[in-house]
């Protein structure tokens, strides 16, 4: 697939990928405290931070207007797909809700890089990531989610966008650590443990 070249200014707008089962965690993520709110409420701020025009949520979060996904338990593609077939064209700004260290800046930079790739991503990274939405990238996640044995993985998506990748010499890989278990949780900051 050959992506086309953007024309006109494309509305950048945020993604939070929230519609996991959290199962590794043994409870919801988004709603575990970070720094005095829920990592989801702290990751819709990051994306606020870099400059987005507004964010959506993917998963069925009726306090955020969150995305019930269209063809659940697809993971993070399914997400995607639901997001790009109610958003307008955009540069749409995918982060996990698991990654809060991520600094601000790892997210302009993906936005303020020549758009010049439809997908966009750091190296050996697939979220956080920019990704172009227009009719083709809603086709192409629509075929591959109503074939059953389609390709279900971001790396495939961005393999067949033929992503770009940022690797500035400085990148602090601990930015990108998913908290996707109670052993994964960072030091000073609570352990998620159920409120009994």
């Amino acid at each position: 697939m050959t992506p086309r070249a953007p024309t006109g200014h494309l509305p950048a707008i945020g993604l939070v990928l929230a519609g996991g089962a959290s199962r590794r965690m043994g409870r919801d993520k988004a709603l575990l405290p970070w720094q005095g709110r829920t990592l989801l409420d702290h990751m819709l701020a990051l994306l606020a931070a870099a400059g987005v025009e507004r964010s959506v949520v993917s998963g069925d979060r009726p306090e955020h207007d969150g995305l019930p996904d269209r063809r659940p338990r697809q993971g993070p593609l399914g997400g995607l797909a639901t997001a790009a077939a109610v958003l307008p064209d955009c540069r749409l700004l995918v982060v996990p809700v698991d990654m809060p260290m991520l600094a601000p800046a790892r997210l302009v930079a993906l936005l303020r890089q020549v758009p010049r790739a439809a997908c966009l991503h750091y190296r050996g990274q697939p979220l956080p990531m920019r990704l172009r939405v227009d009719a083709a990238v809603r086709d192409l996640l629509a075929g591959w989610l109503a074939d059953p044995a389609g390709p279900r993985a971001l790396l495939g998506l961005q393999q067949a966008l033929a992503a770009s990748v940022l690797e500035p010499p400085w990148l602090d890989q601990a930015q990108f650590a998913n908290l996707n278990r109670p052993a994964d949780w960072p030091a000073g900051e609570p352990p998620p443990v159920d409120p009994d």
